[in-house]
């Protein structure tokens, strides 16, 4: 049961990892584990009101594990059901626990749960569906009475477009993906569909291109290039180049984007677009976690308009949304408000009406089938908290280093975590691999660092930089003034010092 229950490392292993303490640890280990880490992340150790903010979140996430784990019984229902059981009612939970069939039930519906998260992690699959209905007769009908009509006596609403895509993604390699688009749409009658294929490599940190071919029933062939590069950490600019075959000849296109972040939520853009539809466009977007706000300005040829537009975010399990937007330009205006709402694990419903001037009233209704949550967004997240642990920890780790230099103890040289890569692939290597040398220091007590069998990632300072992949942590350390290194698996067991560590300065 221990073996497969490992298997769940993300459901069950979190708290395990974030005191550093194994899975059969017993009260006086985790009471120590717990008594470090709360004299590390102490709020009233802090004066700075940033660091005071972080510390007491990373305080309050430690005292949970450690509530959690020290006692009995809530523990025994983490082990089994990870955090899930426990906001479950305690009833339920022990009417489950009944019988051992009851419990390889629940954890074989788990495994597959995992399964599932692992095959969308890879492939990050998303689709839309968004049809359109044209209500204008509810609101603008003809005076006469058609006697002779049946059925003028309600008003006409009918549906007059929809549309429908998909696109999943494969990693190829460390750095290459290949992901494959297609969509169906039709309006007034007519329709058509379209698939793409494209070719994405990520060249180093700061830049990806892709490659894209694609072909439909309404346009022809299409080549395109993107490419995309960081020009400082908070500027980048996107250009695109495209060419479109058709009976008319061959239609170029170039789309350049330069975006810059104003602030922490806040970024501006420049468009410039020339080819079939040119034009200048520049837009302010602000992304906070209640609300989005755009406003933007389009000069060009055929469509020049003017946009401002606002969604508010409900705090709620739901994920409610609720928004509004005007646009004005050499085609008229519209007026369009909604809402969109959660309505399962990987579905949002959502609902418009656009309100325009000269086309009339229409109500849009889209279903979304959502990706599991982004993996790049949570992953700096991640990061996020785990620099601000880093940045607590400091002080500690200079009287770490401080008490071990004097006594000629463990100094942690350099330490790594991640994906490594051969000598051919090191351009991706800065995106798959992390430095967690002052972690690591930190964990250092007597001269002796010990981490226990469960995934790294879940120790303080650390974070996942490759979902989904193979991980290892890599370790220069001196001891006794000698130097040694050691490469472990993710959810192995790590001791050191070993002998058997040390670089042998002969060869």
């Amino acid at each position: 049961m221990a073996t497969a229950l490992s298997e769940e490392e993300l459901d069950n292993e979190d708290y395990y990892s974030l005191l550093n303490v194994r899975r059969e640890a017993t009260s006086e280990e985790l009471k120590a584990a717990y008594r470090r880490l709360c004299m590390l992340y102490h709020p009233d150790k802090h004066r700075d009101p940033e660091l005071k903010l972080q510390a007491e979140r990373l305080f309050n996430l430690v005292h949970q594990a450690y509530e959690v784990l020290s006692d009995p019984q809530t523990r025994a229902i983490y082990d089994i059901y990870g955090k899930r059981g426990l906001e479950m009612e305690g009833w339920e939970v022990v009417e489950r626990r009944r019988t051992p069939a009851e419990i390889r039930e629940e954890f074989e519906r788990l495994q597959r749960e995992r399964e599932e998260r692992r095959l969308q992690q890879r492939t990050n699959p998303k689709g839309t569906i968004s049809v359109g209905i044209d209500a204008t007769d509810l609101f603008d009908r003809y005076e006469e009475e058609y006697e002779d009509v049946s059925g003028s006596g309600f008003p006409q609403i009918e549906i007059n477009k929809m549309h429908i895509s998909q696109s999943i993604e494969a990693p190829l390699t460390a750095s290459d993906t290949a992901i494959l688009s297609g969509s169906l749409s039709t309006q007034n009658g007519n329709g058509g569909g379209s698939i793409n294929f494209a070719l994405r490599r990520v060249t180093s940190a700061k830049g990806w291109g892709e490659l894209e071919f694609g072909a439909g029933d309404l346009q022809g062939p299409l080549f395109g290039l993107k490419l995309f590069r960081n020009l400082t950490p908070r500027c980048f600019v996107t250009t695109n180049c495209a060419l479109q075959f058709s009976s008319r000849g061959i239609r170029p296109g170039l789309t350049t984007v330069l975006a810059r972040n104003l602030d922490k939520n806040t970024v501006g853009y420049l468009q410039w677009r020339w080819g079939i539809q040119s034009a200048m466009n520049t837009s302010i977007v602000r992304d906070t976690k209640t609300s989005h706000f755009t406003v933007a300005l389009q000069l060009g040829i055929p469509h020049s308009f003017a946009l401002i537009s606002y969604q508010h975010k409900f705090q709620d399990d739901d994920q409610t949304r609720v928004k509004g937007s005007l646009k004005a330009g050499f085609f008229g205006t519209v007026v369009e408000y909604g809402a969109e709402r959660k309505i399962s694990r990987h579905s949002v419903l959502g609902a418009a009406v656009s309100v325009g001037v000269p086309q009339g009233v229409s109500l849009k209704v889209k279903e979304l089938e959502k990706q599991r949550e982004s993996i790049a967004t949570n992953i700096l997240q991640k990061k996020q908290e785990a620099e601000a642990a880093v940045q607590l920890m400091q002080e500690s780790v200079r009287r770490i280093i401080e008490a071990e230099e004097s006594r000629m103890g463990l100094i942690i040289v350099n330490a790594w975590y991640g994906k490594f890569v051969n000598d051919r692939s090191k351009k991706s290597e800065k995106v798959k691999v992390i430095d967690v040398t002052v972690p690591l220091q930190c964990l250092v007590k007597d001269s002796k660092l010990i981490l226990t069998e469960a995934s790294k990632a879940g120790l303080p300072g650390f974070y996942d930089p490759c979902v989904g992949e193979e991980k290892n942590l890599k370790v220069l350390y001196q001891f006794r003034g000698v130097l040694h290194q050691v490469m472990a698996l993710d959810s192995e067991t790590l001791r050191i010092p070993k002998q058997s560590h040390r670089i042998d300065t002969d060869g």
